[in-house]
Parts: C-alpha cells; structure tokens; sequence
C-alpha cells in the first residue's frame, strides 16, 4: 500500500499538500479554478496563539482577501463553506456570520444554507447565556454545483412510516436511503474528553467536515482548507478518496498534522463516527467501529474509534 504523498509546497501530484506559513503565499501558487470546496474556521480575531487581536474593521479586510483568493481558485461547481462563530467585544458579540455575509455576496457568490452547528458544551457565561452553536456558511460560485445528498442522508424518524392513502397507500412515506439532515447539526464539539483532541484550542470535529465533502465533492477533488490547523480537514478529505491543501502559521499545528495522517495511514488514529448519536444517558447503545479507506482502496486503513466511556459521548 503506497503511503500518502504529503508536499511542503505545491504539488499537483500530491495527495495532501501542507504548507507552513501564511495561506496567502500558498493562495498565491494555486492556479484559478483548482479547487472543488474551501471549507475553513478562520480565525475569531479572539486573540489566541496562532492570531494577533485586530480592529474588526482591519480583521474583516483580511479575511476579505483571503476570501478573494478562495474564490479565485474555486472550480465553477464548487462550493465554500466558512465556519464561523462570535467575535467578542467588551461582553457584547458580534455574529462574524453577519459581518462576513457582505464579502462573499459581493464577489457574486450564492448562499444555499446557513447551517447551524448546534454542540452542548462550551464556556458557562453569567451575563448572558451561554453560547452553544456556531455557523456554517455555505456558498456556491455558480447555480450549477456538486450536492450529494444520499452520501449524507441520516436516519428517519420514523422508517416504517407508511402512506396510509392514496395511490402509494402502503408504501414507504419517508425514503429509505434516509433523510436530509437539515440545516441544524447536532454535533459533539472536540473538548477535552473528546476521541481527537490535540494541543490546538479550538479544533472542529472530524465528522462536521466529513458531512461537507461527502455533500459537496466527488472522489478525486482537491479541498482547500486556508486554515487548516492540525489537519482536520485533511483527514475529512483523504479518508474519502479526496485531496486536500491546507496552510497553517504554526510549526507544532503542522507537526501535529502530520502525526494524525501518519497514525491514520498506521489505522490508528481514533475518530468519532459520523453515524454515532451524540451521547444520551438515558440510551447508551452502542456503535461497532467502522474501517474506511484512506486515499482509495490502495491507501492504508483508518479505524474509527468504537464507542467510548466518556461521559460526553464526544
């Protein structure tokens, strides 16, 4: 089995292409149109280690200019998704949805769902309550584009659902492959308990990409992450027989990149299953692991991680 080839510059030929360093330089070597989906967290200009506390005016025209870039190396099908939550002002937030939704519509780009990432926990506020979603939003550049909605269907409600009248009387009311999942999310955030926690503070979950490049690209596409952290992204990608690019500032959120894909490639890297409830007390059922293939079927495996005893079920 041939290992991922991982690139420290742009390569074409690569399957994962990491570059250390500011995603602009690395925007700047991805020819137009490269791309099937951008799907990022940028950072909340919070001031943590990887970003420097900025004016929100002087913060939004940095992220315009990356998002310029995105889309100029977006393919006409494709889509980008930005993962955004608050940017907080002397107690008071600010939707960094609200705020960035301009940019986007101003460079012609077309919202299809502003998706909700619903996540129960977090920070206990005292002076307001305390916040447990953030945004996704999703843009296409064109009103032709890849959506796969069987690759992410979830389970029916109620599967035995039957028309009770006419002419499909007796059969099937819902679809049996399963159901939309909806613009709201249920999805365990990565604390610290969680199975695929790292050293960087606010890592999204595995399987809240996962459910993006399974909707909104086909096997072979490159993903584009401009801020890829500790390769989230990458993993989401690869796992499905994609690719992916990323660019990430700090050395230790790259070295911690590599060592997930390199566990992954060993079929030892632990993720929580995309198909597993989120955690319910009162039902604790349980969830086999599951193998995928990383890269295709000539890739090593990936295990994901069975049902653990944690008590958040993330």
């Amino acid at each position: 089995m041939s290992p991922v080839h991982i690139a420290s510059e742009f390569d074409p030929a690569a399957d994962f292409i990491l570059w250390q360093g500011d995603c602009l330089d690395l925007l700047a070597h991805i020819p137009d149109g490269f791309v099937q989906l951008v799907v990022t967290s940028p950072p909340y200009n919070l001031g943590k280690a990887y970003e420097r506390r900025l004016d929100l005016d002087t913060y939004l025209d940095q992220q315009r200019r990356v998002i310029e870039e995105s889309v100029r190396v977006l393919d006409e099908h494709g889509s980008i998704c930005w993962q955004v939550g608050n940017y907080v002002r002397n107690g008071e937030i600010i939707p960094l949805d609200i705020v960035l939704f301009p940019i986007f519509t101003s460079l012609g780009l077309h919202l299809r769902n502003r998706i909700v990432w619903h996540f129960g926990h977090g920070l206990h506020a005292s002076k307001r309550f305390s916040g447990r979603y953030e945004v996704i939003l999703w843009f296409t550049k064109s009103d032709q584009y890849v959506f796969n909605l069987d690759a992410v269907r979830v389970p029916q409600k109620y599967p035995r659902k039957k028309h009770f009248k006419g002419p499909k009387r007796g059969q099937l009311s819902g679809n049996p492959l399963g159901k939309n999942p909806g613009d709201v999310w249920e999805i365990p955030n990565v604390k610290a308990n969680h199975v695929e926690k790292t050293i960087h503070p606010c890592q999204f979950p595995v399987e809240l990409i996962e459910r993006l490049v399974l909707a909104l690209t086909n096997e072979g596409d490159w993903v584009l992450d401009p801020f890829i952290g500790v390769g989230t992204t990458a993993i989401a990608a690869l796992m499905h027989g994609r690719r992916a690019i990323g660019a990430e500032i700090m050395p230790e959120y790259v070295a911690v990149a590599r060592e997930r894909i390199r566990l992954a490639e060993e079929g030892k890297l632990r993720i929580r299953p995309m198909e597993r409830p989120v955690y319910d007390p009162n039902n604790r059922g349980y969830v086999p692991p599951k193998v995928v293939t990383l890269g295709g079927p000539k890739q090593p495996l990936l295990i994901k991680d069975p049902l653990s005893s944690n008590s958040s079920g993330a």
